[in-house]
């Protein structure tokens, strides 16, 4: 499912090949039950130029300072193409902004979960989701009190858009890993440096993850992203890879190296 990585990596194909050209028009693939702009939010942005992208956590804007925005959430599957009016597409373009001069910003989505809307002000649309500061900018403070003052697991504190913003469940358990903190630990049972260490931990794996614009193939071969299979070698100690569930969500970890508070 995509996290904050590829939320970003799309939004740096935007930024790179669909700003400051006119919008001609739009296109629409099979949509069926999809959350899509209408005619008339799509008639809005006809005649006007994206100047701007914006991201926060897993959420993506393309607009112009004053508005308005599209807001695009990849779902479970979803990704950008930027592309020539030419060139062959894949399968499953629901979304397509024509602009002039031939260039088209296409979102693919084979399952449908993604959607896309137009919205008019970035810090409402943000205040009105709820969402947490964003997981790669939160300061140390704003760490200590979202995540460390929750009086459930950890993993469970990671993964909550509303205290941090773009953590899934991939990087929650890499972040915890590289921490060595064993994910059913309660927040607010850790000290101050175990989660300065978690919040680092957070802050570097992510950078590092959109530094490959989220190829996890570029990842080095220490990660747990590359080990997460029950019964497999901890890259960190001696221990072993195992798995429960916690808070719903399966976690992948080490008991020998990652421990309570």
């Amino acid at each position: 499912m995509p996290e904050l990585p590829e939320a970003e990596a799309a939004r740096k194909r935007i930024a790179d090949g669909a700003l400051h050209r006119t919008i001609e028009g739009f296109s629409l693939g099979e949509v069926t039950y999809m959350d899509l702009p209408g005619e008339n939010d799509r008639e809005r942005l006809i005649g006007t130029q994206f100047t701007r992208t914006h991201r926060h956590g897993k959420y993506i804007f393309v607009g112009s300072t004053h508005g308005p925005w599209l807001h695009i959430h990849l779902g479970m599957a979803g990704s950008i193409r930027v592309l020539d009016a030419g060139d062959d597409l894949p399968k499953f373009i629901r979304f397509t902004v024509e602009f002039e001069g031939g260039n088209r910003l296409h979102f693919r989505d084979p399952r449908k979960f993604g959607h896309i809307q137009v919205v008019d002000d970035l810090d409402t649309f943000i205040e009105d989701k709820g969402l947490g500061p964003d997981a790669l900018t939160i300061g140390d403070n704003a760490f200590a009190t979202n995540v460390g003052g929750t009086r459930g697991a950890v993993k469970s504190a990671l993964l909550s858009q509303k205290k941090l913003a773009g953590v899934g469940n991939l990087w929650a358990d890499e972040a915890l890993y590289r921490a060595g903190i064993d994910p059913e630990t309660r927040a607010v049972d850790l000290k101050a440096d175990r989660l300065r260490h978690l919040h680092r931990s957070v802050r570097e794996i992510l950078q590092a993850v959109v530094d490959t614009d989220a190829i996890y193939a570029k990842l080095p071969d220490d990660w747990l992203i590359h080990h997460r299979e029950e019964g497999d070698a901890c890259t960190r100690c001696e221990g072993t890879i195992r798995k429960k569930t916690v808070g719903g969500r399966t976690s992948y970890y080490c008991p020998d190296h990652q421990e309570a508070a």
